[in-house]
């Protein structure tokens, strides 16, 4: 019987063209590049579908374990031959499956066998694989996300060739649907008890349908070794790790993850304090939670923790890896961190020789607002929190050393900011670092030969830039004012200046005469005091406005002039303007400020002084 080859066909999802066979016997498909063959006899194929898609037209054909094999690739010439040939040899009907080029985006979602299908009027606008999907999680209440793992997973790095592949589709499922029951007997409930009861979000019945279907709880394969309620801190809740040959899986209350050992850049194990220790994954494929992308699981033990545990693997199997032992009786963490290094193939990094001022790998830091822990190791330097950032050494311009809260206070004295220039671009400032671990900092930089830059004040001047200013000022209140203090009985009696001022008339004949020489002296050096001390605050301020006192006072009229002596009592120009006598308004001005001296009498003022008290005495 003659054999029917068709050229450039590929099978499944690969990216390599082949050709395929038909015969009588069977059909095979054979890779041009790796020569991979791929056999079906006769007796299992039971139907065959032709449809479009993006390679062209398809073959779809079904077996008998419910499996099905695809190859892209046809043109639309090759139906009627391959419909012949199917019909000939394996005695099937080429059925044409109908498919909807409207590109609408909302339709109805149905599982077919091992795909899910969107259909679009009752037409397949698309499926997808469910054997490829690693990760089913609820985005959001009505939005369900699917991850896909990436065909090419085998540990080697994709060529520059390779086509673009799709790694998550979201679904937006709106509404609730009535959950399924088992029975409808006894149930005896009124209808709206039963929908209350009864009824789950839409979203949530699709996610568990597409988890139960795509098998991500169930993975069919040997379990090596189960971890049960592992704390981990990134992303934060506590998973049962499921340890396979190939990949792990990480199972939650919520999410539940399928995470490759050929994903697995870097292992990290590093003490956190004398209690704990970090066991941290680098993955090249982030996965995600939501809108939130985690590059970095991060697990911690506790120290005493101890484990007993037994590989499910056979001393064969056991040989064909490193350092992998068949029984184990150590620490959790090191029995964790053994696993893992054998399984992914990847070397443990651990604390270098940076050693903080306790003795500690690594220093408290702050990276924006997150508090976490730097550590100095010998490749890299990682800071741990949240989200960690790894940065390599080899990839820093320079580190800059900076206390930029110098003018902040003692508190900020004490600690000091580390910024880190990449040569790849992006900078990391790191603050509120301890001042006593600049030192084995800097130290360790320039062992490994980095660029640095000091940008760090002195301590007598970070002093000064602190409490300087407030200590001039007080120097300059000292050495005018003596011991004595009468400047909270010179702002008392601001609010009645008016019955002060009648008063004031009533008695000035009296007043001055009654009291001793010293007394009256004593009171000018106290009105002096004052007057200097209200100088030296106010030093700064008066200085910038005094040029546009001098501009604005010509332009004002003599009531505005009234005013401003009552607000600057300390102004020297003060004592020429009650000697304008001209005006009825500068009479008025003069017959306020002659009784000013009198309220002084309350703080044994003299009378020559009088006018300087009185402004002091009405300032605000």
């Amino acid at each position: 019987m003659a054999t029917a080859q068709f050229d450039r066909i590929y099978h499944e999802l690969l990216p390599d063209v082949g050709k395929l066979r038909l015969a009588g016997s069977g059909m095979a498909w054979k890779g041009e590049e790796n020569e991979a063959v791929t056999a079906i006899p006769a007796d299992e194929i039971k139907w065959a579908q032709w449809l479009r898609v993006a390679r062209n037209f398809q073959l779809r054909v079904g077996l008998k374990d419910r499996r099905r094999e695809t190859f892209d690739g046809f043109v639309r010439e090759d139906h009627d031959k391959l419909a012949g040939l199917l019909k000939q040899h394996f005695g099937v009907t080429l059925e044409v499956k109908d498919v909807t080029f409207k590109g609408w985006n909302w339709g109805v979602t149905d599982i077919q066998g091992q795909d899910l299908a969107f259909l679009v009027s009752n037409k397949t606008a698309f499926e997808l694989p469910l054997k490829q999907v690693a990760n089913s999680n609820i985005a959001g209440r009505t939005e369900v996300s699917l991850e896909f793992a990436s065909s090419s997973s085998g540990g080697k790095k994709a060529s520059r060739n390779a086509p673009d592949e799709m790694v998550e589709i979201r679904f937006y499922v709106p509404g609730t649907q009535p959950k399924l029951r088992d029975s409808d007997a006894g149930s005896q409930k009124s209808d709206a008890e039963d929908e209350e009861g009864e009824e789950v979000s839409a979203a949530q019945a699709f996610h568990d349908a597409i988890k139960d279907k795509a098998e991500i709880g169930q993975v069919s394969g040997d379990l090596v070794l189960s971890f049960e309620e592992v704390l981990v801190l990134t992303p934060r809740g506590r998973y049962d790790v499921d340890m396979f040959l190939d990949f792990l899986r990480l199972r939650g209350k919520t999410y539940d993850y399928k995470i490759l050992y050929s994903s697995i850049s870097r292992l990290f194990l590093l003490p956190k304090d004398d209690q704990h220790v970090l066991f941290i994954l680098g993955l090249s494929t982030p996965i995600r939670q939501g809108q939130t992308r985690y590059q970095y699981l991060v697990m911690q033990f506790a120290r005493e923790e101890e484990t007993t545990a037994e590989l499910n693997m056979s001393e064969e199997e056991i040989a064909n890896y490193d350092r992998l032992k068949k029984n184990y009786e150590d620490p959790t963490f090191e029995v964790v961190s053994g696993v893992f290094r054998a399984l992914s193939k990847k070397k443990i990094i651990g604390s270098g020789t940076f050693q903080s001022r306790d003795g500690h790998p690594g220093i408290k830091a702050n990276l924006k607002a997150v508090q976490g822990d730097l550590f100095m190791l010998e490749k890299y330097i990682f800071f741990v929190s949240k989200q960690p950032t790894l940065v390599e050494l080899s990839d820093i311009h320079q580190c800059v050393f900076s206390r930029v809260g110098a003018s902040m206070g003692a508190s900020a004295a004490r600690t000091f900011d580390l910024k880190i220039v990449t040569k790849s671009g992006p900078e990391y400032t790191f603050t509120s670092i301890n001042k006593e671990e600049h030192e084995p900092v800097e130290t360790f930089l320039k062992e490994k030969k980095v660029k640095i830059k000091n940008e760090m004040v002195a301590d007598v001047d970070m002093m000064m830039a602190a409490g300087g200013g407030d200590s001039d000022e007080e120097m300059q209140s000292v050495a005018s004012s003596g011991d004595e203090r009468p400047k909270p009985r010179v702002g008392g009696d601001d609010d009645d200046s008016e019955q002060d001022e009648d008063f004031q008339a009533s008695s000035s004949d009296e007043g001055s005469p009654s009291g001793s020489d010293s007394e009256s002296g004593g009171g000018v050096t106290a009105s002096d005091a004052s007057g200097d001390r209200e100088m030296a605050k106010s030093a700064k301020t008066e200085r910038r406005r005094s040029l546009l006192r001098k501009r604005l006072k010509p332009k004002q009229t003599q009531a505005t002039q009234k005013t401003s002596q009552k607000r600057n009592p300390a102004k020297p120009k003060a004592k020429p303007k009650p000697k304008n006598d001209d005006e009825n308004d500068a009479m008025d001005i003069d017959e306020v400020e002659k009784p000013r001296p009198k309220p002084k009498l309350k703080v044994k003022g003299g009378d020559e002084d009088g006018p300087v008290k009185k402004k002091q005495k009405t300032s605000t």
